[in-house]
């Protein structure tokens, strides 16, 4: 129902966001991840994963592990409406080489981490 009423507030503009959270028991194949959310992978209360699709078009899934006893290791945090945040930035390391934070649900380019930006600066 949360999801729902985020997605008719970002329609009329009064909700700005390009991910949503959800949640799920296991780890979700790159079918199943929908493109635009971050799929949160539980275990009861403890989190182990954050996977989503890659924003900057190249489909690949990145998982990330909030297991807070490994390295390297994220955060991730949801606002009221589900819009995640996820500590620290993202940086693809394939031949995408995306670099980008997500900040309540927004994708944050870091400078020269957008694919088209790379190929331009070669």
């Amino acid at each position: 129902m949360r999801r729902t009423i985020a997605l008719l507030l970002r329609f009329f503009g009064l909700l700005k966001f390009d991910r949503l959270a959800g949640f799920a028991s296991e780890y979700p194949s790159t079918a199943d991840a929908l493109e635009g959310d971050v799929v949160v992978v539980r275990d009861g209360d403890v989190e182990k994963w954050a996977c989503l699709t890659c924003p900057g078009g190249c489909g690949k899934m990145i998982a990330l592990s909030l297991n807070p006893t490994r390295r390297p290791k994220w955060q991730v945090t949801l606002d009221l409406w589900n819009r995640p945040t996820l500590k620290p930035s993202v940086h693809q390391l394939n031949e995408c080489g995306c670099h980008f934070w997500i900040i309540n649900g927004n994708i944050d380019w870091c400078p020269g981490g957008r694919p088209s930006e790379r190929r331009s600066a070669c």
